[in-house]
């Protein structure tokens, strides 16, 4: 019988709900709560794993083997639901599994987002603006073509970030996975407007991919607090960083496989690794909380608030406007048009 576990042997659904999910009758061990041995898990169960974030066995594709790569294919984009992998993409994983061969240490500048799944669209911002005069009859609306009404609809969604009407941007949602240092999740989750589910060092082996700043990353902070910026440093800085990050790095790593070779548990070796180690997370919010991450996570000059995030944060919030401004271009093009002020 089919059992999705979250977190730990037993837990989450268990064999009974996933029965009952599916309308069948609830096997034996239903009744215990128990995961049996060839059990299905979402984020770090024991036994057979789905493995999407957590999880330590097969996971969704070949992409999300190391050195990570995309959770999906381009397939996966903007689907209504995940499908459920088949049975020759699900491994066994036991409670008692030794460490993994070490990997090469991996060294990159970069992020990764992705858009997982969306629902939404302009219209989404119309029809809960127009339901407060209309009604029902904004069902009707959704019959017209959209290249008759585009004008109005432009007019309309502007008005609404102009004078800051938020709520109407709140109908719609988009799950975007993030590959990314642990110190830019450490910031991005401060923004209390999303929902994350991020991998753990508790349930699996973090992977020996670390980030070091790139060459053209400013190194040298100039001004005061409130009123500062970065400059481009000289060439034996951007070398020293270098040099000292890959270092530090790999004698963290190092420390790391021994004490999981020595039998120390994943949550208590992982006290050694740095926080310039690559985790991935999804995290789904809707427009009006991306417009507000947008508006304090990224730097431009006709934002008619200041903001000075650090770039790598910057990075991610660069792409993820990027896959926004295509599913919903007319309230981007109002966000950008009105200062880049969250309504």
């Amino acid at each position: 019988m089919l059992s999705f576990v979250i977190g730990g042997r037993g837990a989450g659904f268990g064999a009974g709900g996933a029965a009952a999910a599916l309308g069948l009758p609830a096997a034996p061990e239903a009744a215990a709560g128990a995961a049996p041995a060839g059990s299905a898990g979402l984020a770090g169960g024991t036994g057979t794993r789905f493995g999407f974030a957590g999880g330590t066995g097969t996971r969704f594709g070949a992409a999300m083997a190391p050195p990570y790569g995309s959770p999906f294919g381009q397939q996966a984009l903007r689907r209504s639901a995940p499908s459920v992998p088949s049975a020759a993409r699900v491994g066994a994983v036991t409670d008692t599994q030794a460490p993994e061969a070490s990997a090469p240490i991996e060294f990159r500048s970069d992020v990764v987002v992705e858009l997982v799944r969306s629902s939404a669209h302009d219209s989404d911002v119309l029809f809960a603006a127009r339901v407060s005069t209309q009604g029902e009859q904004t069902l009707e609306e959704a019959q017209h073509d959209p290249a008759v009404t585009e004008k109005r609809d432009r007019g309309l969604i502007n008005y609404l970030m102009r004078d800051r009407h938020g709520s109407p941007f709140e109908h719609n949602s988009m799950t975007f996975y993030v590959q990314a240092p642990i110190f830019v999740f450490r910031e991005f989750m401060r923004h209390r407007i999303a929902s994350y589910n991020e991998e753990s060092g508790r349930y699996r082996e973090m992977r020996p991919v670390f980030y070091v700043p790139g060459a053209d990353r400013n190194l040298v902070q100039v001004g005061k607090p409130g009123a500062y910026d970065f400059v481009p440093g000289e060439p034996e800085m951007t070398a020293l960083v270098d040099e000292e990050a890959r270092a530090v790095c790999t004698q963290a790593y190092q420390a790391y496989q021994r004490m999981l070779a020595a039998g120390i548990a994943r949550e208590v070796a992982r006290i050694v690794l740095p926080l310039n180690l690559y985790s991935s997370m999804y995290v789904t919010m809707n427009a009006r909380a991306l417009m507000n991450f947008l508006s304090l996570r990224t730097k431009r000059q006709d934002s008619h608030f200041p903001s000075f995030p650090q770039r790598e944060i910057e990075m991610v919030a660069e792409k993820m406007e990027s896959l926004w401004e295509e599913l919903m271009p007319l309230t981007a093009g109002a966000f950008g048009a009105n200062g880049r002020v969250a309504p």
